[in-house]
């Protein structure tokens, strides 16, 4: 399975607001880009964490996309946290929640499977995810999942567009949360493969070495 990790965040390395509050930093190339990129893949993966503070769709847009594809929505929720209105829970598109064993929650208007004991076991989920066929795998946030799935060597790229713009506030949510490695030696390498113009903002495509 192909794990590729897709976000936007300012110059100085922000995803959102210090209030966590959904921000718009992609700009109209950009996401265009984003609804391709969705359409292409079999799945997208998202933490309970953006379904509360953004309340996505997480479907492919025909404004940018005619005729989508519209792959299986996942959403990380280990302890069942995801609001029955919800729009990650309507729409055409499919939703599998992943919790964790612990938690016995179901959600109407979506599948529901459970692995690791308090957290979600991500190893355990992608080969799930791979026995049901998924071959591309489009993890889009937050910054605690993105952490996880860099930390664990479980993502195969990191894509980032750059826009212009300063967030600023030493508590707004960052490209990757969690705990941090403790040295340089334990930090996750990357490889550039490319870096573009964008609009008013860079695209910059890496390969994550393992």
């Amino acid at each position: 399975m192909r794990v590729l990790i897709n976000c936007a965040m300012s110059v100085d390395g922000k995803i959102a607001l210090p209030s966590r509050r959904q921000t718009r930093i992609s700009n109209e190339e950009d996401m265009r880009r984003v609804h391709w990129l969705r359409n292409q893949a079999d799945a997208i993966l998202v933490g309970i964490g953006t379904i509360l503070a953004d309340d996505p769709k997480l479907t492919v847009s025909e404004k940018y996309v005619p005729d989508p594809r519209q792959p299986l929505r996942i959403v990380l929720d280990s302890q069942g946290r995801t609001p029955t209105d919800a729009k990650v829970l309507q729409g055409p598109a499919r939703t599998l929640i992943v919790t964790s064993e612990s938690c016995k929650r179901e959600f109407p208007g979506a599948e529901t499977v459970r692995f690791g004991k308090k957290e979600v076991d991500l190893r355990a989920l992608l080969r799930y995810l791979e026995g049901r066929g998924v071959k591309t795998l489009m993890v889009e946030g937050g910054e605690t999942v993105i952490w996880s799935f860099l930390r664990d060597g479980l993502a195969d790229e990191l894509t980032v567009f750059v826009g212009s713009i300063i967030l600023g506030g030493k508590g707004s949510p960052t490209l990757a949360g969690g705990e941090g490695f403790q040295s340089l030696d334990e930090a996750r390498k990357l490889v550039l493969r490319s870096c573009e113009k964008l609009g008013d903002g860079v695209l910059l495509r890496y390969e994550v070495i393992k």
